[in-house]
């Protein structure tokens, strides 16, 4: 359903099948944001924790990248952005090597830690939104000019001078989001944004996520609960024991998630754009 801005409602699926398959082979076409060939990751103690892993992610694509807990999904995620180097393999920027770009990938992909507190540092909302071009050297005059659209897009602007630790599980989550988006990444990253959120708070979240998307905006989310944004995606990626085990198409993969312990879902009696939390 269209609203009458010619956007796709809250609460209802981006497309159909065909046209996500078609914006897929759209996609091939191009040079992905992050690649990854063939990544392997050993921890300390030898155990495998990430193996032959490939796979792809694009701007303006919504992927959720599922799997049960220790599946992999948080350590590929730190990879992507380089806080861990691989064993084998490599992560690749547009086409180069992680490793040869990381501060230009950097602010062109952000990441959303799980633990919204640990990523919070300023001593104030607005602290916190200067804290990342303030560190690029951009000029006053930029630096507020990013404050402005990103806390707007919060729904914070009253509360500049607000410690973070008055905030609300929501708002957290949201100024933790704001941090990166004030460094204007068009790859975004999240790592279980939903976790220990209230209803509202999940609802807030999700209605950001999907604003950033209709901007253009790569949404990369990491969650193993499919229920509650499943309906917005156009790509689903399970991974299992450290591996990618599916990849495709939403509409495609989704009814075999519960072979990887995820939510099991029947298209026939579940449709998938009743997958959302978002009030309909």
């Amino acid at each position: 359903m269209q609203s009458e801005h010619g956007k796709d409602q809250p609460g209802k699926p981006n497309g159909s099948s065909e046209k996500r398959s078609l914006d897929r082979d759209h996609l091939d076409t191009q040079c992905p944001d992050l690649e990854t060939r063939n990544l392997t990751y050993h921890f300390p103690n030898g155990v495998k924790g990430l193996c032959q892993v490939n796979v792809s992610f694009y701007r303006g694509e919504f992927v959720l990248l599922a799997g049960r807990n220790g599946s992999g999904k948080t350590l590929l995620a730190r990879h992507l952005v380089g806080l861990l180097r691989p064993t084998e393999g490599s992560v690749f920027f547009r086409g180069a090597p992680l490793h040869s770009c990381l501060d230009k990938a950097r602010q062109k992909v952000g990441l959303v830690f799980q633990d919204a507190d640990s990523q919070i540092i300023g001593q104030t909302i607005e602290e916190e939104l200067r804290f990342g071009p303030e560190n690029l050297g951009l000029p006053e005059e930029e630096i507020q000019r990013r404050i402005e659209s990103v806390i707007h897009l919060l729904g914070l602007e009253h509360n500049l001078l607000t410690p973070p630790d008055r905030l609300s599980g929501g708002e957290k989550r949201r100024l933790s989001i704001g941090g990166i988006l004030t460094l204007q990444p068009e790859l975004l990253i999240l790592d279980e944004p939903f976790a220990n959120l209230d209803y509202p708070g999940i609802v807030s979240v999700l209605r950001l996520l999907l604003h950033l998307k209709e901007k253009g905006t790569g949404i990369v989310l990491i969650t193993h609960e499919l229920e509650k944004a499943l309906a917005h995606t156009d790509r689903l990626v399970i991974m299992e024991q450290g591996r990618i085990v599916e990849d495709g198409p939403t509409q495609a993969i989704a009814p075999r998630a519960g072979q990887y312990g995820l939510h099991p879902l029947d298209f026939s009696r579940t449709p998938l754009e009743t997958c959302t939390w978002l009030p309909r």
